[in-house]
């Protein structure tokens, strides 16, 4: 049998320092900025680090230095938009700062959420974000067993020095950047009703997430606002998807074939409504509009364009980050965010 060719090791610390003429305790301090070595003699060392291809052990460090210089970012789903520019705004700043990110994601589990905390926690990273909807809890329940064990892990983190910031509506005691949900789903459903809108379905998204709670209450108090019923407004909730929403599209239209608008409560769900009514020979808008919320980058692209709710996605990472690299205050801090009506071409009047 053929011997395995053998594999070079990468080089280590103790090569840079032979290769560069120095104590290994100089090439230490060389490398990692430390007082007691001249800028001439670092110069030197990082230049043969770089020479011979010796990559520093970032971990290694942390653990022997107490350096912080990871930060966790947990998110629902990566392949979501909303996400995709959480993370952009995460990530601008973590490199602005000379951190490094890691990014892992939970697809809504709040068992996930938990696991992840903790797998975060094992690899030393104590500054984390998470991004995403809470869970709906009913106050007079008290907490779920999931809810009681994600707080005593946050208690347990932050008592240990760990800093984490929650994007979204969580029943957690800590650092939060809170989007404007329910006064972004109030502006939307005005729009709508001024177009002359009355008989709309909405495309709620998972039953138990804090943001479809609040989304939905900003629509029922517009309608109710306008002296309209909201037990006559449909709700059918699938995931949160292109093709959750266009099976939720398919179930609510077959139910109720009137509708002159239908209200997606994120972008992806908007889309595969587009595609369902699109496919079905319905027009968009001269028949149905169609409305998203959060303007992900896919709104403006499809055609027609979609009307939605603009959030700064982007701007919620970095306020997120900016909470963690701060030192603890004696209460929770809360960061609201604005939101804007950008009107495209998937809404206009019902046809008389």
């Amino acid at each position: 049998m053929a011997e395995r060719p053998s594999v070079p090791s990468p080089p280590r610390l103790v090569d840079v320092a032979r290769a560069a003429g120095v104590s290994l305790a100089t090439a230490s301090r060389a490398m990692t900025g430390s007082t007691g070595v001249s800028a001439e003699v670092a110069a030197h060392v990082q230049a043969v680090a770089s020479r011979i291809g010796y990559v520093p052990n970032s971990h290694a460090r942390a653990l022997a230095g107490g350096q912080v210089s990871m930060v966790g970012l947990i998110v629902h789903d990566v392949g979501d938009p909303y996400f995709g520019e959480i993370a952009r705004g995460v990530l601008h700043e973590t490199e602005l700062r000379g951190y490094l990110a890691l990014i892992s994601q939970t697809q809504r589990d709040p068992r996930a959420e938990l696991a992840r905390i903790r797998a975060l926690r094992a690899h030393r990273v104590r500054l984390l974000v998470m991004a995403g909807s809470g869970y709906v809890r009913a106050a007079s329940q008290g907490s779920t067993g999931a809810d009681a064990d994600m707080a005593a892990e946050v208690r347990s983190f932050t008592a240990a020095g760990g800093r984490l910031a929650v994007i979204g509506r969580h029943h957690l005691p800590v650092d939060a950047v809170l989007p404007d949900n329910a006064a972004g789903g109030a502006t939307l459903m005005r729009h709508l009703i001024g177009l002359g809108h009355r008989r709309l379905g909405v495309l709620g998204g998972p039953p138990n997430l804090t943001t479809v709670e609040d989304r939905l209450a900003g629509l029922r108090t517009a309608f109710g606002a306008a002296g309209l019923d909201w037990r006559s407004v449909p709700v059918v909730h699938g995931d949160f998807t292109r093709e959750g929403g266009a099976a939720a599209t398919a179930r609510l239209m077959r139910a109720h074939p009137d509708l002159t608008a239908v209200v997606a409560l994120n972008d992806p769900m908007a889309v595969g409504a587009l595609s369902w009514l699109l496919n079905g020979g319905r027009r968009v808008p001269g028949e149905i509009s169609v409305t998203g919320f959060d303007d992900a980058p896919v709104a403006r692209d499809v055609y027609p364009a979609l009307t939605t709710i603009r959030l700064p996605m982007a701007g919620m990472g970095k306020q997120a980050l900016d909470l963690v690299l701060r030192p603890p205050a004696g209460r929770p801090r809360r960061r609201r965010t604005s939101h804007e009506l950008v009107v495209r071409a998937s809404t206009a009047a019902p046809r008389a």
